[in-house]
């Protein structure tokens, strides 16, 4: 594309999203605009006959053909599923014939590249290693997608292997999918290895998309993103058939536009999982989150402003006390300060927890893809990547695997010691502890700083904020969109207590409705800094 025609098309791209900003659709009429379109809306939509799920299939599917493939060409969708227009044209029959399923019924629906989909779509978590591997069944949370009616539209790109390669990576890229840009500017990175899954719902590329996290990666990109991500507890949403970093911490979950969206999304993935054990302690917590959507939700709640977590950029620290006194206008008790004891405590042994647990889940997961894959194991994974080294590590290596790679099985007692340690820091002498101390509902602190500029050749810079103590312990985690510093997205962090996912929805859906942060991306190439 011409560099005349490019910025014709972001011009074009911004006047959309200016329109976005503002009211809200009251009815979509066939030739309407899918940008910015609610769940609801789409149902409501597809409900009265204006739309269907082909059509909303179709205008999705243009979408990424003109802004993730050409244009601003955010690289977000590595794959489009070749059969989502007639899967759609079934559940249109399906609504004929007079059978709904739910509130996801004919829903196009993205997934991150590291979840298994027994369809033609290739699950490779980003690498060419696994370049043409056809999982033989759905991952759960695929399977209770398709059940709810969902579209699988296609899948994500993402941080190679989750982002667990190299220490040097640069979010968002991947040797198959190269690098995604942040769509608010094409320059800046849009944080965590669920990228893709970021950019994509950003842009209106799906109706919302699904994303995994071991540590950071829901919930930085929807902090990137001007998004709603919810991290949950470990086992509320089940781990089989989604390639690992390590068991204790990796959980998929919902990145919506909206907190109503990532409700309705997480409400549909969970479900006792005979082939993850962690799920059977889910039963109670299998309920319609919808039901917590309450803008009076914050009148009365005790929150804990977790104060070191702040102080790593003046602009966040600035918005979050705007943030804390619509918390207080909103009816809230915040007591402030609360200080985490073990914050940083357990940096070491993270990561050691990771290395361990990667080696082993990876080979387990390398296993069961059967003798036609391409690679079967962690060290088949490193020596194809040496093989292929100007393709695959042009930018940066793979020490972080080949540490793995050196550690021992799980039995281990330096493993043992370090998951016994994480465990204590960050339930019971850090959230727990917090929580009880103070007599908290919940805890609030920043999710992160604005998105950094795209950087690769010496990978990300993070700079601060919250994600490392809930994925850790294992417990939910939300963030809502918080504003923007030079047009550049931040987000606000709300998190608990194990299965707390409602108390938490609840909170952050009454921040979204007094606040209505939420502006639609305008595809900048680079920011008009002063």
């Amino acid at each position: 594309m011409r560099r005349r025609e490019f910025i014709a098309g972001v011009s074009a791209l911004g006047m959309a999203a200016g329109r976005g900003a503002g009211a809200r659709q009251e009815r979509l009429t066939p030739d309407a605009s899918i940008e910015e379109v609610s769940l609801a809306e789409l149902q409501a939509a597809m409900g009265r006959g204006d739309w269907t799920a082909e059509q909303a299939v179709a205008k999705y599917l243009a979408r990424i053909e003109s802004i993730d493939q050409s244009g601003p060409t955010l690289r977000s969708v590595i794959e489009v599923n070749p059969d989502a227009l007639s899967i759609a044209r079934s559940l249109d029959a399906e609504r004929a014939a007079g059978k709904t399923r739910g509130p996801l019924h004919g829903i196009p629906i993205l997934l991150k590249d590291n979840i298994d989909t027994a369809d033609r779509l290739q699950t490779t978590a980003g690498s060419l290693a696994l370049a043409g591997s056809i999982a033989s069944r759905d991952a759960f949370l695929v399977e209770q997608l398709r059940k709810a009616g969902a579209v699988v539209l296609g899948k994500t790109n993402l941080s190679e292997w989750a982002n667990f390669r190299s220490s040097r990576s640069s979010s968002g890229w991947s040797s198959r999918g190269r690098q995604t840009r942040n769509p608010y500017a094409l320059d800046r990175n849009p944080c965590g290895s669920s990228s893709g899954s970021g950019a994509a719902v950003a842009a209106s590329l799906c109706a919302a998309a699904i994303g995994t996290e071991t540590d950071g990666s829901i919930v930085c990109p929807s902090n990137a993103n001007s998004l709603v991500g919810i991290k949950p507890t470990l086992g509320l949403v089940s781990r089989s058939g989604i390639i690992p970093i390590a068991h204790s911490q990796d959980t998929a979950g919902p990145m919506a536009r909206s907190v109503a969206d990532a409700a309705t999304l997480l409400s549909a993935l969970t479900g006792v999982d005979p082939r993850d054990s962690a799920t059977s302690a889910s039963r109670a917590a299998r309920i319609d989150y919808t039901t917590f959507l309450d803008p009076a939700g914050l009148r009365g709640a005790r929150l804990g402003v977790v104060r070191n977590y702040f102080g790593f950029d003046p602009r966040v620290d600035r918005l979050m006390e705007e943030a804390l006194d619509v918390l207080r206008r909103q009816g809230a008790v915040l007591i402030d300060p609360v200080l985490d004891p073990t914050k940083g405590d357990y940096r070491d042994s993270e990561y050691e927890v990771l290395l361990y647990e990667f080696k082993a889940d990876l080979n387990q997961y390398l296993r069961g893809l059967g003798e036609k894959a391409p690679v079967r194991s962690l060290d088949d994974v490193i020596a194809f990547n040496e093989r292929h080294r100007d393709r695959v590590m042009p930018y940066f290596g793979q020490e972080t695997m080949e540490k793995a790679a050196a550690k021992g099985p799980l039995t281990d007692p330096a493993y043992r010691r370090a998951l016994a340690k994480n465990h204590r820091l960050t339930r019971q002498l850090g959230i727990d502890a917090m929580l009880r101390t103070h007599r908290l509902d919940a805890l609030v602190a920043p999710t992160g700083g604005p998105p950094w500029l795209t950087d690769l050749v010496k990978g990300d810079h993070f700079g601060g904020g919250f994600s490392s103590a809930a994925a850790v312990a294992g417990y939910p985690h939300l963030t809502v969109p918080n504003g923007y510093i030079q047009g550049l997205p931040v987000g606000i962090s709300f998190y608990g207590r194990r299965w707390s996912e409602g108390p938490l929805i609840r909170l952050a859906f009454a921040y979204e409705q007094a606040t209505r942060h939420r502006r639609p991306p305008t595809y900048l190439p680079t920011l008009a800094l002063p």
